[in-house]
């Protein structure tokens, strides 16, 4: 009976043993389950904060960058604002050799001649140095920018017709078009705006074209028609524009002159212009009339001053159609016959390009010489 009590027992706790072991195991089997059906959602879904932004910060020394040179400001001995005369005369510097113009801009420090292929981009002789950039200058020897930038003229005999197409240096493509496909003889004039309009001018300057300078003027329908930043403006004072035409004849170099962006309403207002004009004349450079004002008061104050001028008889592309262009440069002939020089006016529009250029070829035999704007500057009276 011992015997089989004990027995009992051993089978007892052996039943009990087995009983509390199950428990246990099933936790397990349930844990690892649950470990292998997170890591096959990780895998499958990929964790929680991996569509969160990161970062990578690179820990290498930075790249020690050369200082650029400050740049002296300009001096009493190489201004000549307006009102100021003649500039003086100071001793003149040797020469320095000649160099290439970059391929992207001119620099701003100014300190030998610059040429883009054999034309002549920038010379320090006909620049003041300002805190905004280079300003264009007449020589202490009397050279100025209008003869020093012009290519020249066709040493041909007939009627002159000169043509200034506007609006380059914005459209990267319309500007191309227009420097690869007219003639050299049209000249160009680029808006102050864009970066990389220096490299534009170099551009079309070793293309033999003559280059000027749009400055944005005041319309009348301001600001719903807005030339864009440093407007120079009706009414405001000598000062103020002043300073706004300074801000665009320092954007780049290279060119002989200026000309009208807009200004319907600041061309017409003959006291806001002749400070401007006076400015531009005292630098040595050109002013051409658009004609894109219908009551320009330029012819009078340009004979006030005796500021170099050229005025646009026409625009050429007023209604964008090829019968209209070339009935419109039919007519600036028979003016140019008659006169013995005429200028015209355009827009870099394609069709524009297309008929200025197929106009151009038969010019010659027509018995006219195309000229940049520069060459029909008419004396003053």
């Amino acid at each position: 009976m011992a015997a089989r009590g004990l027995a009992g027992q051993d089978e007892l706790a052996d039943g009990a043993g087995r009983r509390s072991t199950h428990p246990l195991a099933l936790a397990w089997f349930l844990l690892i389950a649950l470990l292998l059906l997170g890591a096959a959602a990780i895998a499958i879904f990929g964790k929680a904060s991996d569509g969160e932004p990161s970062a990578k910060f690179d820990l290498a020394p930075p790249h020690r960058v050369a200082q650029a040179k400050p740049q002296p400001h300009a001096t009493a001995s190489n201004t000549n604002l307006i009102g100021a005369g003649p500039q003086p005369t100071a001793p003149m510097p040797p020469a320095p050799s000649p160099t290439a113009a970059p391929l992207s801009v001119v620099p701003a420090n100014i300190t030998k001649a610059i040429y883009a292929g054999s034309a002549l981009i920038a010379d320090p002789d006909l620049i003041e140095q300002t805190p905004n950039g280079p300003l264009p200058r007449i020589a202490d020897n009397g050279r100025s920018p209008m003869t020093a930038y012009a290519p020249p003229s066709p040493n041909m005999q007939g009627p002159k017709i000169a043509i200034v197409v506007s609006g380059l240096g914005i459209s990267a493509k319309a500007t191309a078009a227009a420097i690869d496909n007219l003639p050299a003889g049209v000249t160009l004039a680029f808006a102050p705006y864009a970066d990389d309009v220096q490299r534009w001018v170099i551009e079309a300057r070793k293309r033999g074209h003559e280059v000027l300078l749009e400055i944005p003027m005041e319309p009348y329908d301001f600001p719903d028609s807005d030339p864009g930043p440093h407007t120079l403006r009706a009414g405001t004072t000598d000062d103020s524009n002043i300073d706004r035409l300074t801000w665009s004849l320092t954007r780049f170099t290279g060119y002989a002159g200026v000309t009208n962006l807009l200004g319907g309403r600041f061309m017409a207002d003959g006291a806001s212009l002749e400070p401007i004009m006076t400015f531009v004349a005292r630098r040595g450079l050109v002013f051409f009339d658009s004609g894109s004002a219908t009551r320009s008061a330029a012819p009078d104050v340009a004979q006030r001053t005796s500021a170099p001028f050229v005025q646009s008889a026409t625009n050429i592309d007023a209604i964008q159609t090829g019968m209209e262009i070339d009935q419109r440069l039919s007519e600036l002939e028979s003016r140019a016959r008659l006169n013995g020089y005429a200028a015209g006016s355009a827009f870099l529009y394609p069709i524009t390009v297309e008929r200025l250029a197929a106009w151009a070829q038969s010019l010659s035999g027509r018995g006219f010489v195309l000229v940049p704007a520069s060459a029909i500057v008419q004396p003053s009276k």
